[in-house]
C-alpha cells in the first residue's frame, strides 16, 4: 500500500454525534477528515475507516493518517514535525 497524503500535521479537534462515520484514510478527500470517496480515484488501495460513535463526545481525529489508532489521533504528527 502507497503511504498516504497528509491532509494535516494538527489533529482535527471536533465534536460528533451519535451516528456511523468513514474517516478518510488516503488524505485525499476534500471532506477532511471524512471520506468524500477520492479513494477511488488514486492508487494505493485504500479505504475508509468506518467508525461509530455511541454518544455525542468531543474527539481528536487524525489529519497526518499516519496514527497508529484510526481515526483517533494518537501524536504521530509530532514524530513528522520533527522531521521537517
Amino acid at each position: 500500500m502507497a503511504d498516504p497524503k497528509v491532509a494535516g500535521l494538527e489533529p482535527k479537534h471536533i465534536e460528533l454525534e451519535q451516528k456511523t462515520y468513514f474517516w478518510c484514510s488516503c488524505g485525499h478527500s476534500e471532506n477532511q477528515p471524512f471520506c468524500d470517496g477520492s479513494h477511488n480515484k488514486v492508487e494505493g488501495g485504500f479505504t475508509p475507516v468506518e467508525f461509530k460513535m455511541e454518544e455525542k463526545k468531543e474527539v481528536w481525529l487524525c489529519m497526518c493518517k499516519h496514527t497508529g489508532n484510526p481515526p483517533f489521533c494518537d501524536g504521530m504528527h509530532c514524530n513528522m514535525k520533527e522531521n521537517r
